[in-house]
């Protein structure tokens, strides 16, 4: 189940090659600008799913800090011969060089873990939303299992609440989306 907040008609996206389109078609077919992948339904995960849309839209390089909350996602987006993963010392340093990189070549991305990160990185990217920058962050998350559980997980700011960093994300930026598992 997608969760959408904020509103499209707001601020639209400048391309819309960066949203999946719908396909009752069994296998889909993502292509990059060196050649086309099929991915299937039995083969596709969300991280590889998001590694190939990256490089399709044109992002080679993508700025990331490790953290509990998205190595399995980095290992996706690792494993994808289009993208090269840089390492950076912290969040700020990882958002300020997607910044970089999206006034170079047209759309930067980073990744960054659960409210720590994301919540460090936030100045990067509301400075990119100030100068329209086409900038995408991803920030891992607990499993959708621990949502409405009441816990207080690491990484969080001490409440059983884990919707704060996206909330603040919606203040500076076009669009958030929230995956959960149904």
């Amino acid at each position: 189940m997608d969760t959408k907040i904020g509103a499209l008609d707001a601020c639209p996206p400048t391309c819309t090659d960066l949203y999946a389109t719908p396909s009752n078609d069994p296998a889909s077919t993502i292509q990059s600008s060196s050649s086309p992948t099929i991915i299937t339904p039995s083969d596709t995960t969300l991280g590889r799913y998001l590694a190939r849309r990256l490089v399709q839209i044109g992002v080679t390089d993508i700025f990331s800090v490790p953290g509990d909350f998205n190595l399995t996602l980095l290992d996706h987006l690792i494993a994808e011969p289009g993208l090269t993963n840089v390492g950076c010392c912290n969040e700020l340093n990882a958002g300020y060089a997607a910044d970089g990189y999206a006034r170079s070549s047209g759309v930067g991305a980073c990744v960054v873990t659960f409210t720590v990160g994301g919540l460090s990185v936030l100045n990067a990217i509301a400075g990119a939303y100030s100068e329209n920058l086409p900038l995408i962050c991803i920030a891992g998350g607990p499993i959708s299992d621990d949502y409405g559980t009441n816990r207080i997980l690491h990484h969080t700011i001490g409440l059983p609440d884990f919707s704060q960093e996206l909330r603040c994300f919606h203040t500076v930026t076009c669009y958030q989306l929230l995956v959960e598992r149904n």
